[in-house]
């Protein structure tokens, strides 16, 4: 893989664990050589991770839009910072400059973009590992409400295998490593 999309809130949190697991993340993508594409900002577990993965020497994108340029929080010591005109076409670049997707805890905006990519697959218009960075069970109501819609009939064992649920960065990037396209969009042709 040559870049993962990360997607990480815009505030620290309140547990220390989340900057640790960021800044773990970024240094595992440097040592494999993986580069980062993120929503550019400098603020939060964004600034923790991307200032973690440069100073490892991992490439990293930031992608943002210009009306969160003007509100100054743009990072500007990435390798490369790209200014697009909206949220819809940063999410549009983010995944197609990534090879997979991982979320690290952050709020609704870290939310619908995970769950955006997640459609995504289901539709068939990517099949790239995707993942959550579950860091002290941050993810586990998500988990719960996506088995429960498994449950009740409106999610298949495919698409609910797809979005991978690890509590360490090793973890998650290991089951990237051994991940096979899911049969997603099997579903449209019925």
């Amino acid at each position: 893989m040559r870049r993962i999309c990360v997607y990480a809130g815009s505030n620290p949190g309140r547990d220390p664990a989340y900057a640790r697991a960021a800044r773990e993340l970024a240094t595992l993508l440097a040592e494999r050589g993986t580069g980062i594409v993120y929503g550019g900002g400098r603020v939060g577990l964004m600034g923790i991770l991307s200032d973690a993965a440069l100073a490892a020497g991992a490439e990293v994108i930031g992608v943002i839009p210009q009306a969160l340029v003007d509100k100054e929080i743009a990072h500007g010591g990435l390798t490369e910072l790209r200014v697009v005109g909206s949220m819809h076409e940063r999410k549009a670049l983010m995944a197609e400059l990534a090879d997979a997707f991982i979320a690290l805890p952050g709020g609704a905006g870290t939310l619908e973009e995970l769950i955006e990519v997640y459609t995504w697959s289901q539709l068939g218009l990517h099949a790239k590992p995707m993942g959550v960075l579950n860091v002290g069970g941050y993810y586990d109501g998500l988990a719960a409400l996506l088995d429960h819609a498994l449950r009740e009939g409106f999610l298949h064992e495919a698409h609910r295998a797809a979005l991978q649920v690890a509590a360490t960065p090793a973890e998650l990037l290991e089951r990237f490593a051994g991940w096979e396209p899911a049969t997603v969009g099997k579903w449209l042709d019925r």
